[in-house]
């Protein structure tokens, strides 16, 4: 383990598989005690801190849908009495849904907004709120958001919210030493990327693949670290050139 984050207490939101799961594992493996946040799927969840424990990291597993404000209010309350005060919130939760946007309804826009642009912006409230001076904010958007796609409007919409999101809170939070990023992955190796886009993902990237969860938590945890102290406000393309 690199001790470059040891002393640190983090939140990763949605961090049972994935980007999130990468991202809560590097940041432990760095130092970090991690609070591993799902919504229902419990067993990932423990598999994630059970895999962080096996390589002496320190993380416990915190129930809570972001989409609920009270929940977003218990995952701090939580983290801060099991692990201590906190330095870094990665606000990774995302869903999509992926339809033409003259057939979206109004309980898909209510279902990705309320999750990916409310629940997120609440998330960024809290860690305003909670995180320590000199602290870490990042927000996981997507690189989506600089491309034309079909049938993306409502998940691209979202996180285009949340970059400003970001831009607005990193001006506020400046005086108290926080930086605040978004962090845009590309095609990336996760269960959210269709088979059937995989190979057309990886043509677009001068690599000639699509990445790894890793990849894209090796940058989260170069924005937790003390290292990146003079980005803020940024959006952090990780898509392995894909423009």
């Amino acid at each position: 383990m690199s001790q470059s984050l040891q002393g640190k207490t983090a939140v990763v939101t949605g961090s049972s598989r994935g980007i999130g799961r990468a991202i809560a594992e590097g940041l432990a493996a760095n130092g970090a005690a991690v609070a591993v946040n799902y919504v229902g799927n419990k067993k990932a969840a423990d598999d994630v801190v059970a895999a962080i424990a096996s390589k002496g990291g320190k993380a416990v597993a915190i129930q809570a849908d972001i989409s609920v404000v009270d929940d977003v209010h218990r995952l701090f309350d939580q983290t801060e009495n099991q692990l201590g005060a906190i330095d870094i919130v990665v606000a990774n939760v995302g869903i999509a849904v992926i339809k033409p946007l003259i057939e979206a309804t109004e309980a898909d826009f209510d279902l990705v907004f309320g999750t990916n642009a409310r629940g997120t912006f609440f998330t960024l409230q809290e860690a305003a709120r909670r995180v320590r001076d000199g602290g870490r904010i990042i927000a996981v958007s997507t690189g989506g958001t600089r491309m034309f796609f079909t049938q993306t409007a409502l998940y691209l919409g979202s996180k285009g919210a949340v970059e400003q999101f970001v831009r607005v809170l990193s001006r506020e939070l400046g005086p108290r030493g926080v930086t605040v990023n978004a962090l845009s992955p590309g095609f990336t190796d996760t269960d959210l990327l269709p088979e059937r886009d995989r190979a057309l993902a990886a043509g677009m990237s001068p690599f000639g693949r699509i990445g790894a969860p890793r990849e894209v938590a090796d940058v989260a945890v170069f924005l937790a670290s003390d290292e990146a102290r003079w980005l803020t406000g940024e959006n952090i393309q990780a898509g392995g050139g894909v423009a």
